[in-house]
């Protein structure tokens, strides 16, 4: 029997082709909420923050500017430099720090029901808080909003 060299090398790239096709489906058909789909139970948690740094990016930030924090001493500022935003003393406890994080980064996702009453609304129907996404690293974001979930309940004191 003679045989074709052309011919062999069309039915063994064939025979690889249907081989790696069905090795592609069956991977694709695996990887579809088994092996790289988002776990049942998965939560995002920020990384561990720093709440002593978190308060040196407070201080950066100028958060006092517009948030007071009882028991906290900030820069002096003019009253005209005093903006609006919620008094901050007795965070711990009432959020995780993701909510925190996602208040800092996007504070349109986070609107009180009584933000229009209390002026932290623009007449926009924005939050008057500046997004900071793209101004502090994640770290600093991590140490922000730690922070702030450690405030009250003896927090920190300075």
């Amino acid at each position: 029997m003679k045989i074709h060299l052309p011919r062999l090398l069309v039915l063994v790239f064939s025979i690889v082709a249907v081989v790696g096709c069905e090795r592609a489906k069956k991977h694709d058909q695996g990887s579809q909420g088994e092996q790289h789909g988002t776990p049942k139970d998965w939560k995002f948690t920020l990384a561990k923050g720093d709440a002593v740094e978190g308060r040196i990016v407070f201080v950066e930030l100028q958060c006092y500017k517009c948030h007071e924090v009882k028991g906290e001493s900030f820069p002096d500022m003019a009253p005209d430099e005093k903006g609006v935003g919620p008094e901050l003393s007795e965070m711990a406890g009432l959020h995780p720090i993701e909510f925190f994080a996602e208040a800092i980064a996007n504070p349109n996702a986070v609107i009180d029901e009584d933000a229009k009453e209390r002026g932290y609304i623009g007449d926009d129907g924005r939050s008057k808080m500046p997004e900071f996404a793209d101004v502090i690293s994640l770290k600093q974001l991590a140490d922000l909003a730690t922070y702030l979930a450690s405030l009250g309940g003896g927090g920190h004191k300075h």
